[in-house]
């Protein structure tokens, strides 16, 4: 139980020093994954959609299959010894990607595209992960409610100024140096974990919980039967589909769109950065001015039906507009910037509105099947979405009628989003008391 000086949203005394060491860990975090992103990008233009499946599949199996040693490994050993080995690993493989940047001929750029493309998004998994969990190691309850959301604005400037560094370096020191630049930022994210270690030794904070620092229970085939047995999380997974659904067709166009276009890595990285920074700044507008706001009023529901209302307002006018490759905001064209408005949308309302909902089940379905539902579900979504699309190209179908395909798709998403908000925030949902134990 926490005394009720720790109810304000202020930072008190002597936490200061810990919290300002806390952002600056979040903010090089998150710049060391978004300075290297647009390299993954500008790789998936390289080639082109048709290869998305194959970058997709590979990261499906690799997310299945890491997924549970990365919790045996924070579940093992102390993270004090956990995070800087952690990071020293990834610092290693970004160096190792240098030569294979730097020599053509050394990978063929398909193969190059599917590991590194593998590779950033198990990055991005155990980076994060690791960060939280630190953070959950040094911080008690009390404290995190009231200090994670100041030190997860460090995380989101991070991602503004991640992709402005790609933007701004990529032509002067090209692609390969960018994932020194990375690692670099890493460098500093172990020292910020180093002194926030001894810092938190030397005044005691530790989580009042023993179980909250180590691995949760069971495993990833008891979330998926959660999907199976449970209609709430069963809706939740379909809801992921959709929303892969939106998402990879846009990212397949804006792949086309950039592979068409664009001649050389350089310029495709700049461009994929300039996506990345413009998402990133409207998902912070909107999560701070819209979806803050209407959680607190009205809860996810309207926040849900934001994103889905306008992404089918975007795909509309995609179709509208006849040529999805006109420009129509500065140098993008209506491809880009459907790819911008939904993913924006997605972290900024709809992501924060999920969440929020999964705080109000039960443990079991917040930790095992919401597992599920974010590695499993969601790289299968990815995949099979991908492969779809391969095999509606084969019947004519192009831009246009996939841009109908996401309106479908943000409309059922839009409605069954609605009704389960509904469902879940009134709180007598049965679905919510019975059968979420596997088995």
């Amino acid at each position: 139980m926490s005394d009720s000086t720790d109810r304000g949203p202020r930072v008190h005394a002597g936490e200061w020093t810990a919290v300002a060491w806390s952002f600056l860990y979040f903010f090089c975090v998150l710049s060391a994954y978004y300075v290297i992103r647009p390299v993954r990008d500008q790789l998936s233009a390289a080639v082109g959609s048709t290869q998305l499946p194959w970058f997709y599949g590979a990261v499906f199996v690799a997310t299945l299959a890491l997924t549970p040693v990365f919790a045996w490994l924070v579940g093992r050993y102390p993270r004090r010894v956990v995070v800087p080995v952690v990071y020293l690993f990834f610092i290693g493989c970004l160096l190792a990607f240098i030569p294979l940047f730097t020599h053509e001929g050394l990978l063929s750029p398909r193969a190059l595209g599917i590991v590194f493309f593998v590779w950033i998004s198990v990055f991005n998994l155990f980076v994060v992960s690791v960060f939280w969990s630190f953070m959950a190691d040094i911080w008690n309850d009390a404290q995190a409610r009231r200090l994670f959301p100041a030190i997860a604005v460090g995380g989101s400037i991070g991602s503004l100024v991640g992709p402005a560094m790609a933007l701004s370096l990529v032509d002067v020191i090209g692609v390969a140096p960018l994932l020194m630049v990375s690692a670099g930022l890493l460098g500093v994210a172990i020292l910020c974990a180093m002194v926030l270690g001894r810092w938190a030794a030397v005044h005691g904070l530790r989580r009042h919980e023993p179980g909250n620092a180590a691995a949760v229970g069971g495993g990833m085939f008891d979330g998926l039967r959660q999907i199976f047995m449970n209609p709430v999380m069963r809706t939740m997974a379909v809801l992921m589909l959709l929303g892969d659904c939106i998402g990879t067709v846009n990212y397949a166009l804006v792949v086309d769109y950039s592979k068409a276009t664009f001649t050389d890595a350089v310029s495709r990285t700049q461009f994929a950065a300039t996506l990345d920074l413009a998402t990133n700044l409207l998902a912070i507008t909107v999560q701070v001015f819209l979806a803050r706001p209407l959680l607190v009023r009205f809860g996810a529901a309207p926040a849900i039906a934001l994103h889905a209302g306008v992404t089918m307002l975007v795909m509309l006018l995609v179709i509208v507009a006849a040529d999805p490759h006109a420009l129509v905001v500065g140098p993008l064209p209506w491809v880009a910037v459907a790819l911008v408005v939904s993913r924006g949308l997605a972290y900024g309302a709809l992501g924060p509105a999920r969440e929020s909902l999964f705080a109000q089940v039960p443990r079991s379905l917040r930790y095992k099947g919401k597992n599920a539902v974010d590695t499993a579900v969601w790289r299968f979504g990815d995949m099979g979405v991908a492969l779809a699309m391969n095999g509606l190209r084969a019947f004519g179908v192009a831009s246009l009628g996939f841009a109908a395909l996401n309106i479908v798709a943000a409309g059922a998403s839009g409605l069954l989003g609605w009704r389960l908000a509904k469902r879940v925030e009134r709180g007598v949902d049965p679905d919510l008391a019975v059968r979420t134990q596997p088995g």
